[in-house]
Parts: C-alpha cells; sequence; structure tokens
C-alpha cells in the first residue's frame, strides 16, 4: 500500500517525577495560585495553576446563542477590555435529562447550570509559553449530539498535560434541536446558513485554536482531534466539512455509531424531525421568529415523548443530529468510501468488549439479574440476533471455545457487544480508510474489567476514557483504583502522547502498535494482558458480520 510516510515514534522518556511507568507519584509540590496572563484574538486571560499545570476554564470562542443568534452559524466572540478570568467552567448547553447508572451519574454530562451561552472552552498546558509547540489534542465530548459537556471530570486534561506532553482543549458547543435543527429551507433567507450549527459552532472553536494556541505553548500545525461515542461521530463529521481542512491534522473515534459517523442525515431526514418539532410547538416555516422568544427549557420539554401514542409522539431529541446538507457538510464521512478531507489524516479507531452493559438504564433488569444458564443465555441470544434457537446454540458454543472461562452473563454481553453500532463502526471506518490508501489507521479493543459494583460494570461503554485521559484518581468511582488500573492507564496515555506527537501510537510501554490492514487487522488489546493480536476473535466476527447480513436482507 502507498502511503505518506509517517515519522515513526522513538522512545519516549518517563515524565519528570515518575520512576516507572506503573508506579503512580503525585505531582511534584507546587503551590496553587494565579496562572499567566495569555493574549488571545478577543483579549487577555488569566487562568490558574494546579500542581504545576495552567489550567484556564471557560474561554469564550464565540458569542452567546440565545436570541437573535439562536438557530444561526456562531459569531467570534468580541473583543473586551482588561484580564478575563478563566477559572471556572461555563455553562452546559441545554439538554434533556438523561438517566444513567450511578457509576457514571453527572460524570459523563457533566453538571451546573444551562445556558446559551456555552461557547467556551477549557485549555491545559505545562506551558503558556510561545514557541514551545506542544502537540495540541482537542476532544470532543459524548453523549451523542443529544446530551453531554467539555466540563465533565472524564476530560479533565491535567495529567494528560503534566505527564503525557501535550496541550488539551476540551469544548462546549450547541446540542440536539438548538444546534443540529435544520431551517435552511425556510422561506426567509436569515436562515439560509441554519444547518448543522453545533458543528459550526465546534470548526469556529477549531479556529479559535488555530489562532491562539500558539501562546499556551501550542503547536497549530499539529493538532489531533478526537471523541468518544457522540464525540467520535464529531472527529468523523469533521472530516467531511471543506472548511475543517487543514485545521487538525490525525484523529480519534472511539466506540461512536455507524449513524452519525459513517453516515450522516439526508435533508429529508432532518426536514421530519424538524417538522414534527415544529408541530408541537404550533409553529411552521412561515412563523419561525417566535423560536428566538421562547425559553430554551420549552424546545427541551417539546423533543420528549408526547401524550398520544402515535408514531412521532416519542422523544425525537436523537434525531437532531448532523445533515449533509451539501454546505457545510458535503461529504458523508466514510460512505460509500472515505471523503477526500480524510486523506491525511491517521486514524485510532476502537471498542470495548462489553459496550453493551445499560449504564444509560439504571432499571434495566440486568442490575438486579443477568443470565445464568443455557436457557436463559439461549433466549436473550434468540431475541437480540434475531435467529433461531438451533442458531443461538451454535453461536453460543463458538464463543464459548474462544472463552472457555466466561459466565452465561460474559457471553450474553460479548455477543451483544459484537452486533452493537459502537462495535460495528470501527470496522466499517477503518476498511473505508484501507480502501483510501492513503494514511495509517490503528485499532485498539478494550477488554479490562472494571472490579466496581462487584465486577458488574466489566467493560463497558466509556470505561476506556479515563484511562487514556490518565484520570484514574478523578474517576475511581467507575474504575477503582490499584496497581493493575494506573499501569494500564499510564500505559494509554503514553499511547495518545507518541500518537499527538508523531502520528504513530506506539511506545516502550506497549511495544510496537502496528498499522491495521487486511487480511491481518492489527488490534492493540488494552487490558491485563496488553498486547497485538491480529484479527482478534476472528470467528466471532465473521459469524456476526454473516447474521447482521442476514437483517440487511429481511
Amino acid at each position: 500500500m502507498k502511503r505518506r510516510k509517517f515519522i515513526q515514534v522513538s522512545q519516549l522518556p518517563l515524565a519528570s517525577g515518575m520512576t516507572a511507568p506503573w508506579i503512580w507519584t503525585p505531582a511534584r509540590a507546587q503551590a496553587d495560585g494565579p496562572g499567566s496572563i495569555v493574549d488571545t484574538t478577543s483579549g487577555l486571560i488569566q487562568g490558574y495553576i494546579s500542581g504545576g499545570v495552567e489550567v484556564f476554564r471557560g474561554v469564550p470562542y464565540g458569542e452567546a446563542t440565545y436570541g437573535a443568534n439562536r438557530f444561526m452559524p456562531p459569531q467570534e466572540k468580541r473583543p473586551w477590555t482588561g484580564v478575563r478570568l478563566a477559572t471556572v467552567h461555563g455553562t452546559r448547553s441545554p439538554q434533556p435529562y438523561r438517566p444513567m447508572i450511578p457509576e457514571i451519574g453527572d460524570a459523563l454530562t457533566g453538571s451546573g447550570a444551562m445556558g446559551e451561552d456555552n461557547l467556551k472552552l477549557n485549555v491545559w498546558t505545562s506551558s503558556a509559553r510561545p514557541g514551545d509547540n506542544k502537540p495540541v489534542f482537542i476532544w470532543f465530548h459524548g453523549g451523542g449530539f443529544r446530551t453531554g459537556s467539555g466540563n465533565s471530570p472524564f476530560f479533565d486534561g491535567e495529567q494528560l498535560a503534566r505527564y503525557h506532553d501535550m496541550v488539551v482543549v476540551t469544548v462546549t458547543h450547541r446540542l440536539n434541536a438548538l444546534g443540529f435543527m435544520y431551517l435552511a429551507d425556510a422561506p426567509d433567507s436569515r436562515y439560509s446558513e441554519s444547518s448543522n450549527m453545533g458543528m459550526q459552532d465546534i470548526l469556529l472553536a477549531l479556529k479559535w485554536v488555530n489562532q491562539n494556541i500558539e501562546n499556551f505553548g501550542g503547536n497549530p500545525n499539529n493538532v489531533t482531534i478526537g471523541g468518544q461515542s457522540g464525540g467520535g461521530g464529531k472527529s468523523s463529521i469533521l472530516q467531511g466539512m471543506p472548511e475543517a481542512r487543514g485545521l487538525f491534522h490525525k484523529a480519534v473515534v472511539m466506540a461512536t455509531i455507524i449513524e452519525t459517523a459513517v453516515t450522516a442525515l439526508e435533508p429529508e431526514e432532518a426536514v421530519h424531525a424538524r417538522d414534527i418539532l415544529l408541530n408541537r410547538l404550533g409553529l411552521s416555516l412561515n412563523n419561525l421568529e417566535r423560536l428566538h422568544d421562547m425559553p430554551f427549557e420549552v424546545l427541551i420539554r417539546a423533543m420528549g415523548a408526547q401524550a398520544g401514542g402515535g408514531p412521532d409522539d416519542g422523544d425525537i431529541a436523537l434525531r437532531f443530529v448532523p445533515v449533509k446538507d451539501d454546505r457545510i457538510l458535503q461529504f458523508h464521512p466514510f460512505s460509500p468510501q472515505a471523503s477526500p478531507i480524510s486523506t491525511d489524516i491517521p486514524l485510532i479507531l476502537g471498542s470495548n468488549e462489553t459496550e453493551g452493559v445499560p449504564y444509560g438504564n439504571p432499571n434495566d433488569k440486568f442490575w438486579e439479574s443477568e443470565p445464568g444458564n443455557m436457557s436463559e443465555l439461549l433466549a436473550e441470544i434468540t431475541r437480540s440476533h434475531r435467529i433461531s434457537e438451533n442458531e443461538a446454540r451454535e453461536l453460543i458454543d463458538l464463543y464459548r471455545r474462544n472463552r472457555p472461562n466466561a459466565s452465561y452473563a460474559d457471553l450474553a454481553l460479548y455477543m451483544q457487544a459484537d452486533i452493537r453500532a459502537t462495535s460495528r463502526s470501527a470496522e466499517i471506518i477503518a476498511e473505508a480508510k484501507l480502501r483510501q490508501g492513503t494514511a495509517p489507521v490503528y485499532m485498539y479493543y478494550f477488554n479490562w474489567n472494571s472490579p466496581v459494583r462487584y465486577g458488574k460494570l466489566r467493560s463497558m461503554h466509556c470505561m476506556e476514557v479515563p484511562f487514556f485521559f490518565d484520570n484514574i484518581d478523578k474517576t475511581d468511582f467507575m474504575t477503582g483504583r490499584g496497581r493493575e488500573q494506573y499501569r494500564l492507564s499510564w500505559d494509554m496515555a503514553q499511547a495518545w502522547s507518541a500518537y499527538t506527537h508523531t502520528g504513530n501510537p506506539s511506545h516502550d510501554g506497549i511495544g510496537q502498535w502496528a498499522e491495521y490492514e487486511l487480511p491481518d487487522r492489527a488490534t492493540m488489546i488494552f487490558g491485563n494482558n496488553t498486547r497485538m493480536v491480529n484479527d482478534p476473535y476472528s470467528d466471532e466476527r465473521i459469524a456476526t458480520e454473516e447474521i447482521i447480513a442476514s437483517w440487511d436482507a429481511e
């Protein structure tokens, strides 16, 4: 395969204060206090110092989006005078309540007030000095395109800045209908650019980074974007947006879904969701001015399930996602082929072994009981895979041969994960990139099981995020603490560090991370036995692909 020649990573030295990559050492003691004053395109800001890391929270990159600015493209932040303090998070984007198990709780969506002055970002750097040329990592939060916040403790960049030599940026932007209602076909010409507003926000944030990050010690010519779940979708969607070209140079797409990472909506689908919401609000395209005056709480409430039980009476918040509008988003990112914008962009892709653990449903029967015998497992697999009992038995036998010590519940979760979009999307995107043949792809598979709640969480959706951020101390409510957690966290964060520096995630702690190519499908397995494996569980993958193909043929 012909491709650009990317710099190979060399040995990375241990960060100052670390005696070995698997032994936790607290930050070198330094007094917290006011941070550097940094000049930005809108004015001077001052953050604070935390253990030697410069932290800037709630930095505005755009104007508020309420009133006349609602449903409009974002505007750059107007300049201010004096020094603006950047020491507290900004407001979260308005969003519906999302029930979750307590081991995640507010950590995923963030907490605190919601409001429409939310075009804010956070920056962590070990030295806010121009010329340091540190690689920049921009993280987009999960929660689909419906909920979430760049303020989540999951995404706190302090450890990556302190020990892994990068400048970290997290972004908050508009969500759900406020960020993705399609109005570009309205008769009023004011709305001609009113589509993908949330992605336009992210684009503005990327431009802010390009113009300002050098003053925070970052290199605007070495920017990696990344995200998990909905954030992975955002990293994919940017690769279909021509204006984003040149604003990032590498990408990480973790455990995302096909419908908002491989493809986007077509306009007619976006119009249908829009019309349902306008109808609920008693509006039409001819009186959209009323949208600008109503409290955002009314819009959020209108997206929820409605009484009546008709086909359009359910919760529609999930329907407001990026749309291929042929203006802002001109290409489906990876369908039918990889977008030309992604040509020179290396990718890290992957998912977790038990993506199907129902973290978003604290009332799911899973939390009270799991399949405990073959009869219960057969019933679950025939239902979830839509296959006969004999076919289910054969599939279970296949998984059992590969995993002889797994419980019935474990087997159920492995099989359910393999049919989920969050697992399948990585393969689809990787194969599209391989057909493009111009930039490397690296695949991972995370199979470390959390001890929390007596091991019931396993390697659920989102479990890998604290490890990549080296944030075990901030998320021990989900990961627990121990020697194995810290060692794995260091190895995974160092892989990100190597990748942001050079485009290759290999480092001494994990060895050579081979590129993902066919037919080998080299995959880095992160867990208690981190290692490279060619096409792990290939027979399970092939069997699952055949089942999914049978669904498509129905």
